[in-house]
């Protein structure tokens, strides 16, 4: 199953609604050139929507963390939305759930970058 992103903003919010596996491969490339293109456009307030993803593997896990770290380094924020129980349970297995500002829901995520 291939990975597929959508984003849309919300309140000057870009929201990155990630559906699939974000894996070694394809999956963890998609996620890297959809956060380069939303930095590159000046983008610096970013919540990635978790919902429907259903598997990360470590370079998925990496690749959020690289994500993450590339758009601090440009000035701007990364969240996690909606995460599943089991990346859920896969954040704090790897103390990375404390790394992440994670959001249940969409408004407070939104709110969250004021």
């Amino acid at each position: 199953m291939t990975m597929k992103t959508s984003a849309r903003q919300v309140a000057g919010v870009t929201i990155v609604d990630l559906s699939g596996r974000i894996t070694l491969g394809e999956g963890s490339v998609v996620l890297r050139d959809t956060v380069k293109d939303l930095v590159g456009k000046g983008q610096k307030s970013i919540v990635l929507n978790l919902g429907d993803v259903t598997y990360i593997d470590s370079s998925g896990i990496g690749e959020l963390v690289s994500a993450f770290t590339s758009v601090r380094n440009q000035g701007g924020e990364l969240k996690l939305l909606n995460l599943t129980k089991k990346v859920r349970d896969l954040l704090q297995i790897t103390k990375l759930y404390t790394v992440f500002d994670v959001k249940d829901d969409e408004a407070s995520a939104v709110k969250s970058f004021k």
